[in-house]
């Protein structure tokens, strides 16, 4: 027993005088001048450490780093770039032999980061952006591969483990006299759990931010895993709320949740939002089942649902109910867009259909949409204010207005057409519009660089059919039109009763019209 006592005891006494060793004969705090040294020597910045630099040997050993600064070069608003209130990195001894290396929690309290671009164009980061400036010898050539063979090698076999990381109370402000652009974020936390690669691994996080007058917060979890050699990772369990205010919009709640993301597999993806935009009060949910190739050239949107609800004065109905389904894919070599609309409803209206967009310098647009039934009245409440517009005409009609001065033509801005290329499609199969109900409406034009296009234009109505085409140059000011419509066949009397409320008319009406003009 005192022989395995004794076996016991001397690995213990030889740790024991080892750290009793290392505290006596070595001073961290002479490591001060040559750290401040190296990094003057590589960037010309001044590193001041005020506070002292101790040990740490529990749960394993390592350093403590107190108040420290890393100065700005002159000319810069704060003197500071980065300053830390402490630093902790502590790394255990015994499996270095076994090649292993198992860095404990890494702890970083209240780091200050301050980015700034001065008006010259000059930013604080060039010193440590700048490539190091570095005696040249006679011959760099013959010994330039052995260090990076030693390197590599002495790398092979190693592996590394991590505790944690604790950030707190960090800061990082982006300011450029240049843009005028201002950028805050405080309050930072972030905490990582225990890493090691091909394991998974929980991270969480949290921020206040300020974005010239923007205010925004931000907080998240995920659960992440490395591959050995960090050239794959896959997330899951992903979590992240946000809240956003402006003078004009406030977003009381955004939320996201992503059970899985990996390369290309499929991961399903949930968001809700709800909030204020100007004078709309807005509520969303949604979710879909998104694709990322691993080249990251082309992503894929299966099942993209909203379903969402708007409510203010400005809308034509309020509240306005708005439900869609869809699909998308977006090649983002190509710079093409392709996106499918299963279904769109607002309200009682109803859509589908499909369109492509090419970006380009003017985005290239295509599409086609199709409707079963579009009640326009109803949705701009025409009908309610029907009633209300006939009570007043007898009243309107002894005010008088023959003393209103006619209102001024003014010429119409159509410098946005020069800038659009679209071409679309549109059916509906039941229209009213006016009270005129229209049947098998069917429309096809084109915008193309400042020239819009009616290419055909048709629908039944009451009995009889309309066709028109069109043509708007505004390449030129002032811009010249043509138009040519045919209404053959249409009954009268149905159309003036639903339209004017008079059946005194009866019999069937054609119309022709060809004109040419400039507006």
């Amino acid at each position: 027993m005192k022989k395995l006592l004794l076996i016991l005891a001397i690995p213990v006494l030889v740790i024991v005088l080892g750290v009793a060793a290392l505290v006596m004969f070595v001073n961290p705090n002479q490591f001060k001048p040559m750290l401040a040294e190296q990094v003057k020597n590589q960037t010309g910045l001044e590193l001041e450490i005020s506070g002292d630099i101790s040990w740490q040997f529990f749960p394993s050993v390592g350093l403590e780093l107190g108040q420290t600064r890393l100065k700005n070069p002159q000319g810069f608003q704060n003197p500071n770039l980065f300053s830390v209130s402490q630093v902790g990195v502590s790394v255990a001894v015994m499996p270095l032999l076994d090649k292993t290396l198992e860095i404990g929690s890494i702890t970083l309290d209240g780091a200050e980061v301050y980015l700034e671009t001065l008006k010259d164009g000059r930013s604080n980061l060039d010193a440590l952006t700048a490539a190091p400036q570095t005696e040249t010898t006679a011959e760099p050539a013959a010994t330039s591969d052995a260090p990076a063979e030693a390197s590599t090698s002495a790398a092979d076999g190693w592996q590394i483990s991590l505790s944690g990381v604790t950030v707190s109370n960090a800061l990082l402000e982006v300011s450029n006299a240049q843009t005028g652009t201002f950028t805050k974020l405080y309050d930072v936390g972030l905490n990582v759990t225990e890493f090691a690669v091909d394991q998974w691994t929980t991270a969480n996080f949290e921020l206040k931010g300020q974005n010239n007058d923007q205010q925004f917060t931000a907080k998240g979890t995920a659960d992440f895993k490395l591959a050995q050699g960090f050239a794959e990772y896959a997330l899951k369990n992903i979590e992240f709320d946000a809240t956003y205010e402006d003078a004009a919009n406030k977003i009381q709640q955004a939320q996201l949740k992503l059970a899985t993301f990996e390369f290309d597999k499929p991961n399903a993806i949930d968001f809700s939002m709800k909030g204020n935009a100007a004078d709309l009060t807005f509520e969303a949910k949604g979710g879909t089942t998104f694709t990322v190739d691993k080249a990251m050239t082309l992503v894929t949107l299966s099942g993209l649902s909203l379903d969402s609800t708007l409510e203010g004065a400005t809308l034509p109905q309020s509240p306005m109910k708005v439900v869609m389904a869809s699909d998308l894919s977006f090649d983002m070599n190509k710079s093409f867009l392709d996106f499918v609309l299963q279904k769109l409803t607002v309200n009682k209206i109803e859509l589908d259909g499909k369109a492509t967009v090419q970006l380009a310098d003017i985005p290239k647009v295509r599409f086609s949409l199709h409707s079963p039934n579009i009640d326009l009245d109803e949705f701009l409440g025409l009908n309610q204010t029907a009633a209300s517009t006939d009570s007043k005409d007898g009243e309107a009609g002894t005010a008088g207005s023959g003393t209103s001065a006619p209102a001024q033509e003014v010429e119409p801005d159509l410098t946005a057409l020069s800038g659009m290329d679209v071409q679309g499609k549109i059916t509906i199969d039941k229209f009213k519009a006016g009270n005129a109900h229209m049947q098998q409406v069917k429309t096809d034009f084109a915008v193309n660089r400042g020239v819009a296009t009616l290419n055909s234009f048709s629908s039944l109505l009451y009995g009889g059919s309309i066709t028109a085409t069109g043509k708007l140059d505004a390449r030129k000011s002032p811009a010249s039109y043509s138009a040519v419509k045919r209404i053959k066949g249409v009954k009268v009397q149905p159309l003036l009763v639903d339209v004017a409320n008079n059946d005194k008319l009866e019999g069937t009406g054609n119309i022709d019209v060809d004109v040419q003009a400039k507006a």
